[in-house]
């Protein structure tokens, strides 16, 4: 067992590598930090049986937002889970027990084909299963202390897991995006997820320097994992979400505003790469970044919608 009692599950989603879901492991006790979707929940069950961790053991599943990329599979989960409770903000504990709301605003974004093809159905979980998280609320895990602080910016209905014993946080959206395949001698890449709908800069600066407060040694990201150079990572995320409000203002009168925010997202974030000293094709970089400037600039339109506050 890591020294952290850590653990990364990969859920699969869209790629290996992309999506992951957290297990924490304290004196016999278990607890999810978000879940992926359905499709990966497999794989959850199939890390406790692999570390010899009882279904029953498992005390909590805490989800950091209701993005279906972090909790579409929760319901599910819950369904093996016998003595775990769900915690979730109170924006978006609701949506959780009864997700007709979050499935249709998931069609808007993705279209109803899409949409099922990455989530599937989507299983409520039982009122009574649910606690609603407050901020700087405590729970006690296997006698191991867990903070849930509400950290706006990517999503109102968000908050991160400070977990002291670890020096670690499990930060769901707010610290970003860092693929493991764009690590390079210069260490981990990172930016800003701006999807729709809640998207607010001056809140997702607030809430990393919040973050950045508790002097954390390494933070957990669902995509993916974790991340230790966190001054510099950091700085590069406060860098990256002004550039990118510049990038959506500049084009917020455009006829072509979607195409033109999309297309400089892109470049914007290859050059920041090609910096880095990730070697690849243009081709390549505009794969493994296509579902994230899709999702980021639908985001920032919205933003701009709603007047670009921040």
């Amino acid at each position: 067992m890591p020294a952290d009692g850590i653990y990364a599950v990969d859920t699969q989603y869209i790629r290996p590598g992309h999506d992951a879901s957290h297990l924490i492991l304290s004196n016999g006790r278990a607890a999810f930090v978000d879940t992926g979707p359905a499709s990966g929940i497999p794989h959850l069950l199939e890390a406790l049986d692999q570390l010899h961790v009882g279904r029953d053991q498992v005390e909590y599943v805490l989800l950091t937002h209701v993005h279906l990329d972090h909790a579409g599979g929760a319901g599910l989960l819950m369904q093996s889970l016998p003595n775990a409770r769900a915690v979730i903000h109170p924006r978006g504990a609701r949506h959780m027990i009864d997700p007709t709301k979050l499935i249709q605003g998931s069609i808007a974004v993705y279209g109803e084909a899409r949409f099922r093809e990455l989530y599937g159905r989507i299983i409520p979980i039982a009122s009574e299963r649910v606690t609603q998280s407050e901020d700087e609320m405590r729970i006690a895990l296997g006698g191991r202390e867990l903070e849930l602080i509400h950290t706006p910016g990517h999503a109102l209905h968000h908050y991160c897991v400070v977990d002291r014993e670890a020096q670690a946080i499990f930060s769901g959206d707010t610290f970003g995006i860092s693929y493991r395949r764009f690590d390079t001698a210069a260490g981990e890449f990172i930016f800003p997820t701006t999807t729709p709908v809640h998207f607010d800069p001056q809140a997702l600066h607030a809430s990393i320097d919040r973050l950045m407060s508790y002097r954390p040694n390494s933070i957990y990201l669902t995509h993916f994992s974790r991340v230790t150079q966190l001054r510099r990572l950091a700085a590069d995320m406060h860098e990256c979400i002004d550039g990118f409000v510049d990038i959506a203002r500049r084009h917020s009168s455009d006829h072509e505003r979607g195409v033109r925010i999309r297309a400089e997202l892109l470049s914007y974030l290859a050059r920041r790469l090609r910096r880095h000293g990730f070697e690849s094709s243009d081709a390549e970089i505009a794969e493994l970044l296509a579902t994230d400037v899709e999702l980021n600039s639908q985001g920032l339109e919205v933003w701009l919608d709603r007047g670009a506050s921040g």
